[in-house]
């Protein structure tokens, strides 16, 4: 599933990973925004998912043919809980190996009860935890041919990031870029998430992906 947590998409314990209601969507990705409607269907599935696995530890049954086609394509995606603006927890996967229900539905659970940041959410918790989903693109690899050439290629504010330097591993949410403006300081952060040190992204041999993020959160939705 290669689920992540926000410690994977940048900030820290404290930090809020996302709050951007509106949709980052890059030409060609062959999917649509999300209608508002399925939008609240998401949200609402996602503290479904959330209130049975606190309450129970089991998933809610839900059959797929309930769902619109949309909902039903496969798509990754990342789950956000915060609570009283502070994160309570975020775990997504980056890639599309199931429906985006069902995607939503495993994330939602596992921010809620695995994210190794936090202890799991407790029930009187339930009513004052808030939501933010994320419908990721497939990620494509981004092409360069020097350190220079891959920060022209960088567009701020609509890339999600996966950065590969030999077997490690990272990726930020386009909204990291509202913490992290500067190319530079971009993707030095990503390389130190990874565990290699912030300059290491510049080594021959470096991969990168790029992603585009749909993100809408309950509040949003409520207004």
């Amino acid at each position: 599933m290669n689920y992540r947590n926000s410690g994977d998409t940048g900030g820290d314990k404290n930090s809020v990973v996302g709050r951007a209601p509106i949709a980052f969507t890059g030409e060609g990705e062959g999917s649509d925004p999300c209608s508002i409607e399925e939008r609240r269907r998401l949200i609402e599935l996602a503290r479904q998912a959330v209130r049975e696995a606190v309450a129970t530890g089991r998933s809610p049954s839900v059959n797929a043919e309930d769902f619109p086609p949309r909902l039903r394509e496969p798509r990754g995606s990342f789950v956000t809980l915060t609570q009283q603006g502070a994160l309570r927890g975020c775990i997504g996967n980056l890639r599309a190996t199931e429906p985006l229900y069902a995607s939503i539905i495993s994330n939602a659970r596992c921010a809620a009860t695995r994210d190794y940041r936090f202890p799991p959410v407790h029930e009187e918790e339930l009513d004052s935890i808030e939501f933010e989903i994320s419908v990721l693109s497939e990620p494509k690899p981004l092409h360069f041919t020097s350190p220079e050439d891959l920060l022209a290629k960088l567009q701020p504010h609509r890339d999600g990031v996966v950065l590969e330097i030999g077997s490690a591993t990272s990726t930020f949410l386009p909204q990291v870029w509202r913490q992290l403006p500067d190319k530079v300081q971009f993707l030095s952060a990503l390389a130190k998430k990874a565990g290699c040190g912030p300059d290491d992204w510049r080594k021959p041999g470096t991969r990168v992906l790029v992603y585009r993020v749909e993100a809408f959160n309950d509040s949003e939705l409520r207004q």
